[in-house]
């Protein structure tokens, strides 16, 4: 008889050994140094690390993290000042809001919005009940997009990188943190509502009370009433602003709000939700736009004033616009009324709270690309650092296919050594 060779069987073994090790999943690190378009992202969260390391022990996390690209439009957003500024502590809380604690596959994701809870906890700048929330939804081609603060949009454009302790989804534009009531109503055209709350003395109720819920009526519905409204006494208006907030447990997103809920408001009166040929109802006006973040809660724009003083009225969906309940005179044409009491400056991210450091800021950004040098020394530094990357790459790449090529031989000699 033939004396068996166990050299083969080793390499065998040794075989199946490195497939197996290669088809389990990586560590964050080596997730993040195989994705070349994270390099700036990894920049970012290697820069804070203690939340590096927290991700690390993590056993289910998922992490939308912004591509390189996002990254160059930040000089564009509302969040280039904070990182120009070197705002260390705002920098920490974006980063913290893109993280979500369990796991979030891209499958997840229907035609209805969910809202996930962030890593996102620090007072300063949120103030909702278990931590601030990002909205998710899958709209039509199965394109998945995440929404938060201003309104932003952020589609998911690579889905479901998986590391040992969870996932990550790459997104095109950066996530931003929810702001308080009257920094968010001008990005939506609602500055006769922001104009209101702070005429009528409500504005610091209205940025910071915890989980609030607005009903916002558009600008249009102010012009309708507004020589009523700016001439009626403060207490009454009051009272009517009152009733478009509701101040409960749970912040209304629509997603809580199913057909039939009664919701109690900050005046002491019921709104009711109706849901009906397609369409969000609260009490007779109907939801033009949904879930629009807050730092504290969440609102809704609707077409019309809410009358508390007729909380029983219902929603007629036939209706394309019911008429106001709330009798009054109209402004003339283009009249936008309060919006004088508006502040002058409340479109960027706010980044008053924090204390600029040196401990991470726009110069860190962008080492080795273009995400933020600006200057020709910083450019011939990205193009040196990007050639050197190349270059490496190129030499990973090698390695790569040679292992391959031995892999495939190995396999062939295990098949051949099955037939003897």
């Amino acid at each position: 008889m033939r004396p068996i060779s166990f050299v083969p069987l080793v390499a065998c073994l040794s075989f199946n050994t490195t497939t197996l090790a290669q088809d389990e999943p990586k560590d964050l690190t080596q997730l993040l140094q195989s994705n070349k378009n994270l390099s700036e992202f990894t920049t970012l969260l290697t820069s804070y690390g203690d939340i590096y390391a927290n991700l690390s022990f993590q056993s289910d996390v998922t992490i939308l993290a912004p591509n390189n690209d996002a990254f160059n439009k930040i000089p564009y957003s509302s969040l280039g000042p904070a990182f120009e500024a070197n705002q260390s502590q705002v920098v920490r809380s974006i980063l913290q809001y893109h993280i979500l604690p369990g796991l979030h596959p891209a499958s997840r994701y229907n035609g209805s919005f969910s809202f996930d809870k962030t890593w996102l906890q620090n007072s300063t700048y949120t103030n909702v009940t278990g931590g601030q929330v990002v909205g998710g939804v899958q709209q039509a081609g199965n394109v998945n997009v995440y929404t938060s603060g201003l309104g932003t949009r952020s589609t998911l454009v690579t889905p479901d990188l998986r590391f040992m302790g969870g996932i990550v989804h790459v997104i095109d534009n950066f996530l931003i943190p929810p702001q308080n009531f009257i920094q968010s109503v001008p990005q939506f055209n609602l500055t006769a509502a922001g104009g209101a709350i702070e005429n009528a003395s409500l504005a610091d109720y209205a940025n910071s009370r915890q989980d609030l819920t607005f009903f916002v009526p558009q600008n249009a519905a102010f012009q309708a009433l507004g020589e009523t409204l700016q001439s009626m006494p403060s207490s009454q208006l009051q009272r009517i602003l009152n009733y478009h907030i509701v101040n409960g447990s749970t912040v209304g997103y629509s997603a809580n709000l199913p057909n039939g809920t009664i919701l109690r408001t900050r005046s002491g009166q019921n709104l009711t939700i109706t849901f009906a040929s397609n369409s969000l109802f609260v009490n007779q006006a109907r939801v033009l736009q949904q879930d629009l973040l807050l730092s504290n809660g969440v609102m809704h724009v609707i077409d019309n004033f809410l009358d508390p003083d007729a909380p029983s009225v219902t929603a007629n969906p036939e209706i394309q616009t019911a008429p106001p309940l709330i009798k009054g005179t109209s402004l003339s044409e283009n009249v936008v009324p309060f919006t004088s009491f508006l502040p002058t400056s409340v479109t960027s991210f706010d980044t008053m709270s924090a204390t600029p450091t040196s401990s991470f800021g726009a110069s860190d950004i962008g080492k080795g690309t273009s995400a933020f040098s600006r200057s020709t020394t910083s450019r011939k530094a990205s193009s040196t650092s990007n050639s050197k990357e190349k270059s490496g790459g190129g030499r990973v790449e090698l390695q790569e296919t040679a292992m391959a090529m031995t892999s495939g031989l190995i396999g062939v000699l295990c098949w051949i050594l099955g037939i003897l």
